[in-house]
């Protein structure tokens, strides 16, 4: 084992970055989200609009970033460059805790479409967690062979994942042809409300989360300027698309109170407008879906706590890889701390475990958001940056847009993230920290 090799292997290029993007973004969310966006009917519509919207600005955030910083290590060093080494540390920190939530809400929604199969299992205690922790450490294994193998399971569970989005997409097309009876929900312009769509802004972002992973294992992309802009950009579009068309059709097309109570959507709705059969197979690619999802972020728990070592901002122990620059002590470490998340929890239903972890999730993950929109901001008007009038209108209606999505997660929710960013300034001082060759290298490239 070595600190660092002497030539980090680029071993993502722009088709698997782009399913590292869209594979991390389609996995649990989307086939669980009807069900807690049902209640708010069409304003769900409105919602999935204005987030779309939000995340493409972000998403040229970060592509921008990457293209300007391509030596700076990712999102973490993208907050550093602008903000100085304690802030991105608690970004960092708070990130890397959101991605370990994140983790256990994907796999907790894994195991409830396999469920399905087996439907007593629900009702034996503490068994959908140890499944859930058995998943985690069989996704984590792959990741301990390397990005790359990483980055080709990624590939081939992207392929089988868009499979069930496109077969609701094709349904809900036929139904608006006039082909089969649909179901739909009234419109009724006098429920339309701002709160009521505010309200889905945390949730519907929870589904887009991922469009920032390409820029995470920045070292290990092929020309990291040109691929990493180009596969988030790209990704955020096609995703956002498919979102709207797909979770709006399941909200508007099934009773709403069949979606609210539904442990699977979207086997529900091929059920009613298909077969049971259909519905079965749905299921299963929903569960993969929701696997490849688990893959790709597994990657980035581990990529995270390296980049901030090699920044100097958690202990050198972690800047220790193996063969093919793999972190595999962020990555045990990291699912250790998952398998413990899910245990402590083990009592809560599915459906109450995953949407508390979604919220929370999310609001931890605005802060690196809301870090890195303004971090650009900085840089571009003092120079750092080239600049441009166009993007710092696109990156202010990034910050303008987490922070109205970060109140839209709700108090709970915020407030467990503003304790978790109260605590990391001691730690950051307790932490020992060492900056290292890599560190000095960054703050070069990007001062």
């Amino acid at each position: 084992m070595t600190g660092r090799p002497a030539a980090p292997a680029r071993a993502l290029g722009f088709w698997m970055c782009l399913a590292l993007v869209m594979g991390n973004m389609i996995g649990s969310g989307v086939y669980l989200l009807p069900a807690s966006l049902a209640p708010y009917g069409w304003n769900a519509l409105f919602g999935w609009v204005l987030t779309v919207g939000g995340a493409l600005c972000l998403a040229v955030v970060f592509g921008r970033l990457a293209r300007t910083l391509p030596q700076a290590g990712g999102a973490y060093g993208f907050v550093e460059a602008g903000f100085g080494r304690f802030p991105a540390f608690i970004v960092g920190l708070t990130y890397w805790i959101s991605v370990l939530i994140a983790n256990a809400a994907i796999a907790i929604a894994a195991v409830s479409y396999l469920s399905i199969f087996a439907p007593g299992m629900a009702d034996i205690s503490g068994l959908p967690a140890i499944m859930a922790v058995l998943l985690i450490w069989l996704v984590t294994l792959i990741n301990l062979i390397g990005a790359r193998a990483a980055g080709g399971f990624q590939l081939v569970t992207t392929v089988v994942k868009l499979l069930p989005l496109a077969a609701v997409a094709v349904i809900a097309l036929l139904l608006a042809l006039g082909i089969g009876e649909a179901r739909a929900l009234p419109f009724h312009a006098d429920q339309i409300s701002g709160s009521a769509i505010t309200a889905t802004a945390a949730l519907t972002l929870w589904a887009m989360l991922g469009f920032e992973s390409a820029a995470i294992p920045q070292g290990k992309v092929d020309r990291p300027a040109v691929t990493i802009p180009r596969a988030t950009v790209f990704g955020t579009l096609l995703v956002g698309l498919i979102y709207i068309v797909t979770c709006s059709a399941i909200t508007l097309l099934l009773p709403a109170d069949q979606v609210a109570r539904s442990n699977a959507p979207f086997a529900d709705f091929i059920a009613l407008y298909w077969g049971h059969g259909p519905a079965l197979l749905i299921a299963l690619f929903a569960a993969v879906s929701a696997i490849g999802a688990l893959n790709g972020w597994v990657l980035i728990q581990g990529e995270l706590p390296l980049a901030m070592a090699r920044a100097g901002s958690l202990p050198r122990w972690f800047a220790v890889t193996g063969r093919g620059d793999t972190p595999v002590r962020g990555l045990i470490v990291s699912t250790a701390f998952v398998t413990l998340l899910v245990l402590m929890n083990y009592s809560r239903s599915m459906a109450d475990l995953f949407t508390f972890m979604a919220l929370l999730a999310t609001a931890a993950t605005l802060v690196l958001y809301l870090a890195c929109a303004a971090a650009s901001v900085k840089l571009t008007l003092n120079g750092r940056m080239p600049h441009s009038t166009p993007f710092l209108i696109v990156a202010g209606l990034g910050v303008v847009y987490a922070v109205w999505t970060f109140y839209g997660a709700g108090l709970e929710a915020s407030g467990w993230i503003i304790v978790l960013l109260a605590a990391g300034a001691p730690l950051y001082l307790l932490l020992p920290r060492s900056v290292t060759a890599d560190h000095a290298a960054d703050e070069g490239a990007v001062g």
